[in-house]
């Protein structure tokens, strides 16, 4: 590298080597404690805080969830896996999106009336200790495969429960995306 003045080509390889480690640096606390609230979690801030709170907008859920249709009385958790491990690789992390909510009037029983989706009994399973206390005493909750995968149109992972008498619907997905129909 006859054009290089200064610094030399070993100075050029050693910085090149200082930026690649750089690069590959988990981020500092500080600049890492915004909030990412349309993915439902507060980033990690050492603290505690929001990222721990049930949530109870309904608005991030029927942008990614529209099959279900207006949602109401709605109480969910958006939890970070892999966050404040010292075990876990640096990269994404996936936001376990789970909960339940009220269904409009009707909605639960059209929903399970649809012969093609096969609604067969069954208990939602790893319900966070947070959000049992609102999930319906007695429910008669029913499950689809079928359905879960029409409701996330393969784009990430989800099973919902339904309870077409009450009219309430549990929710347990990783990364649900929005919708196409409803925009960025």
């Amino acid at each position: 590298m006859a054009g290089t003045v200064g610094i030399g080509r070993r100075g050029l390889l050693a910085l090149g080597a200082v930026m690649t480690v750089a690069a590959c640096a988990p981020a500092s606390r500080e600049a890492d404690s915004g909030k990412d609230r349309e993915k439902g979690r507060e980033k990690y801030s050492g603290q505690g805080g929001a990222k721990d709170e049930v949530r109870t907008d309904p608005v991030p859920l029927e942008r990614r969830f529209t099959l279900l249709g207006p949602l109401s009385d709605v109480h969910w958790l958006g939890i970070s896996s892999g966050e404040d491990s010292r075990t876990s690789a640096p990269g994404p992390i996936d936001v376990r999106v789970v909960g339940v909510a009220q269904l409009e009037a009707g909605t639960g029983a059209a929903i399970v009336a649809v012969p093609q989706r096969d609604f067969r009994p069954g208990q939602p399973a790893r319900v966070p200790k947070k959000l049992a206390a609102f999930l319906p005493k007695g429910a008669a909750w029913v499950r689809s495969g079928a359905f879960n995968q029409e409701v996330t149109g393969g784009r990430y992972t989800g099973e919902f429960h339904v309870d077409a008498g009450a009219d309430r619907v549990y929710f347990d997905t990783v990364d649900p995306s929005v919708a196409a129909s409803t925009g960025p």
